[in-house]
Order: structure tokens, then sequence, then C-alpha cells
């Protein structure tokens, strides 16, 4: 399954994020906490999703095993540092043929051309 991650495309059917130990301990975990798990991690690092690829993946498949339909999840963070209560999730359905085409763009996927395909934040 891909996911999107911010502006990253994860592959979560590759080897498991978690451990089989940790995966029988995130079973505990609702929707709600890995949210502000989520809103946690970004309001600490607003680009976690680049500059901890194996923490954001972890944190992908999370809320993708806690809810299935879910394939991309945005978490805007206006301050690394900030209070999680600003952090701004979003979350979306996306037609798989979508975020096949983002992972087709690799390196050259950025935070506009996610915006301007998913998440229409800048649109005016």
């Amino acid at each position: 399954m891909l996911f999107l991650l911010n502006d990253v495309v994860f592959d979560l059917d590759e080897a498991c994020p978690a451990t089989p130990a940790d995966a029988r301990r995130f079973e505990q975990l609702g929707f709600d906490y890995v949210l502000e798990l989520g809103c946690e991690l970004f309001a600490e690092d607003p680009l976690l999703h680049r500059n901890d690829p194996a923490r954001a993946r972890r944190l992908a498949w999370l809320i993708a095993n806690r809810s299935p339909d879910v394939n991309a999840a945005l978490f805007a963070a206006p301050d690394a540092g900030c209070e999680p209560d600003l952090v701004e999730p979003r979350f979306c359905a996306l037609p798989e043929a979508v975020i096949r085409q983002l992972q087709a763009k690799g390196r050259r996927l950025d935070a506009v051309a996610a915006d301007r395909a998913v998440w229409n934040r800048l649109a005016a």
C-alpha cells in the first residue's frame, strides 16, 4: 500500500516498519491517539517526513493500520517546537493512480506539487 505523508510517498508493503512485538503493542492504540502522536511529532519537527523518514513511515503505517481507508495525511505545523494544538492534520483517501503518479515524480515531488495534486491549501 502506498501512503502519502505530507509530500513523501511511502510504500507500506515493504518490510513492516514495526517489529511484531511493537505491532502487538500498537493494537491497543486508537486513531485519536495516533492523531495526537502525529501532531506532537510534527510540532517538534515540521519536516519529519524528510528529516526522519523511518519515523514518518512508522506514523504512516499506524495511521493506515488504524484507518484502512486513509492513504494520505498532511500535518501542517507553523513552526518547529510549536504547540501540538497548532498542527493542522488532514486525511483523505486517494485513488491509487494519484499516489502512483505522485510517487513517479520521486525527488521532484515537493510541498507545492503535493498541495496542488491533493490538499489545495495554497489555492487562492
